[in-house]
């Protein structure tokens, strides 16, 4: 992923919007910020956002504002995928929430819709969805099993932004969403930046008093908060590059069908295309491999860096102890087989050609 070669794309226009805020004097909750922000809510089809300091500090301060809020209390349960990256669950656990894991569709490597009634008790409070790798998941279905149950269906959009369902974008989709801008993102800031969305306008005034200290006012505090802002020049390089996603993302989706068409080695399983093409934003292409160890340093050899996402489910994490007893054998095989191969809007024609060609070699 060269990071570089993204940004340098819209060069003029960052340094345009860096320099206008350096000249502003004003770094925290200022225009930048509520420029985006509008920007954010409009592409998204939301009604509010608020920046914030990253993907996971969105989560977290989404369900602690569910807590101040009297909807949900420490204890309560939470059902999220097993397959996913550590940041959903620390979000879960860091408010003393717990997290129950559901097994993914090793087709889509999102959890899978079917399994999810069954792991729902009295003590579920939330079923939040991981729009894992760029794909969308969600289906009529679910917002109705969290309808009948009363339960808060949140988004973990860190990968998907751009993606829709039923021309419905992802972070809008559920009761609110967590999103992320680290610079690999489909959406990526120049450092650590994220946002929560939502419709609730009780619940985006609490998340954006809990991010600035749990105060309303300086000096007036209401809940023992964080500090978690969306600073102005993030969000002023964010305005800039949300501008360009839909067609990065296409960019994306292109590499994702020379890949499907043209890799042919029998010894590697392809993601599934999926039949609503904008219900995926391919932040990563994963394979399946029972021969990673040596696909990996075969294209590091001819200098083609892959990456596994993600070696150890967070069941199996040492900062979960508690969990790694539990039996998820559809995860633990993702973990022991998944390969992502580059991908990126700025990745070229000829060097997806040099990748399939490499990948049907070995």
């Amino acid at each position: 992923m060269d990071l570089k070669k993204v940004n340098l794309q819209y060069q003029q226009e960052i340094e345009e919007s860096i320099l206008r805020t350096f000249r502003s004097g004003w770094y925290l909750l200022g225009e930048e910020v509520q420029r985006f922000e509008k920007k954010l809510c409009a592409y998204l089809g939301v009604e509010f956002a608020v920046g914030v300091g990253n993907g996971l500090d969105a989560l977290r301060l989404i369900y602690r504002a569910y807590i101040e809020l009297g909807e949900m209390k420490q204890g309560d349960e939470v059902i999220v995928p097993a397959n996913t990256y550590i940041a959903s669950i620390l979000a879960i656990s860091d408010n003393g929430l717990t997290p129950v894991f559901v097994e993914p569709d090793p087709d889509t490597f999102n959890i899978d819709l079917k399994r999810i009634e069954e792991r729902i008790t009295l003590k579920t409070r939330s079923i939040l969805m991981v729009h894992l790798y760029g794909q969308a998941v969600f289906s009529e279905k679910l917002k109705e099993l969290a309808e009948r149950y009363n339960l808060k269906l949140v988004e973990d959009n860190a990968q998907a932004i751009g993606a829709s369902y039923a021309g419905k974008k992802t972070g809008g989709l559920g009761d609110a969403a967590g999103l992320s801008f680290y610079p690999g993102k489909n959406l990526g800031a120049l450092g650590d930046a994220g946002a929560v969305t939502t419709n609730n306008s009780e619940l985006a005034e609490v998340v954006r008093i809990l991010a600035n200290y749990g105060s309303n006012k300086k000096y007036n505090n209401l809940y023992k908060g964080l500090n978690s802002r969306l600073d102005e020049i993030q969000a002023a390089v964010l305005s800039v590059k949300l501008k360009y996603l839909d067609q990065e993302n296409q960019r994306r989706r292109e590499i994702a069908g020379l890949y499907g068409d043209y890799i042919n080695n029998k010894k590697i399983i392809l993601p599934s295309y999926p039949e609503a093409p904008d219900s995926h934003v391919w932040h990563l292409y994963v394979i399946r491999t029972e021969h990673r160890v040596g696909l990996e340093a075969y294209l590091k050899g001819r200098g083609i860096e892959t990456l596994i996402h993600y070696p150890i489910p967070a069941s199996k994490q040492a900062a979960y102890k508690e969990y790694q007893n539990i039996y998820l054998p559809v995860t633990e095989a993702i973990h022991k087989t998944v390969l992502s191969l580059p991908i990126s809007p700025v990745l070229s024609n000829s060097e997806v050609e040099q990748i399939v060609d490499e990948v049907n070699c070995f």
